[in-house]
């Protein structure tokens, strides 16, 4: 065994099973369940990769799923002396993890669209969540307040935490400000990883309701396109 993978093998979590539900923090030490962290590996050149999935080999060493204590074991050098040997961290690590979650949540959503359990819009998600058949809502966290409040008010987990445009993308429209997924695993996967996600876009970011853009706002593209195709026949300009 070489020397850097048996200081892996004595990496701080290494007294907490592997087999568990739960991991020690380098931040803190604090014993917390894997799905509010993020667990890192060490790639062969000795290059610090974030392993979302959980299923790179090797022993992990877990960081509470926030930019704060990313940005600490960073800056700390926590991952070096958890592993007993040089590592080479990127200084951006915090904004790397924070868009593989996310790409991870929208890639749980396309999942879920093409498998016909998630759709957008606010009647659709309506008609949806009178059918007793969400299981998670999806609410723009730059769309307006009030249609978020009102879907709180379904009793429903409401995700905020992806912006129109990264829902447009998982829906294949330009912008998406509402829309659900139906019951089953694959909105229990967006529950999980949204959570993790929240931990590292600051709700202070978000712009002020006066900013935000209507409904109407976020049509598909074809939309404004045949909308517009519509009023030039008509006679419009």
């Amino acid at each position: 065994m070489t020397k850097r993978k048996t200081a892996l093998a004595q990496s701080a979590d290494e007294r907490v099973p592997e087999g568990g539900g739960f991991r020690r923090c380098l931040i803190g030490g604090a014993s917390l369940p894997k799905a509010d962290l993020v667990r890192f590996a060490v790639d062969p050149d000795g290059r610090l990769v974030p392993d979302l999935a959980g299923t790179l080999p090797g022993r992990g060493m877990w960081v509470e799923a926030s930019r704060r204590a990313i940005e600490e074991a960073r800056r700390t050098r926590a991952f070096a002396r958890a592993a007993r040997a040089d590592v080479a961290v990127h200084d951006d690590l915090a904004d790397r993890v924070e868009r593989l979650l996310a790409a991870r949540c929208l890639d749980f959503i396309g999942l879920a669209r093409r498998a016909g359990k998630a759709i957008a819009g606010y009647v659709a998600v309506e008609k949806w969540l009178r059918a007793g058949k969400v299981g998670v809502l999806l609410a723009a966290r730059d769309g307006g307040a009030g249609g978020r409040a009102r879907l709180a008010d379904s009793g429903v987990t409401v995700i905020d935490t992806l912006n129109a445009a990264e829902l447009g993308a998982a829906f294949m429209r330009v912008k998406v400000a509402h829309g659900a997924l139906g019951l089953g695993a694959l909105a229990e996967s967006v529950r999980r990883e949204a959570r993790r996600l929240a931990g590292f876009r600051n709700v202070a970011d978000f712009r002020s309701e006066a900013d935000f853009r209507s409904e109407a706002d976020f049509r598909n593209e074809a939309d404004f396109r045949k909308e517009a195709d519509f009023r030039k026949e008509d006679g419009h300009t």
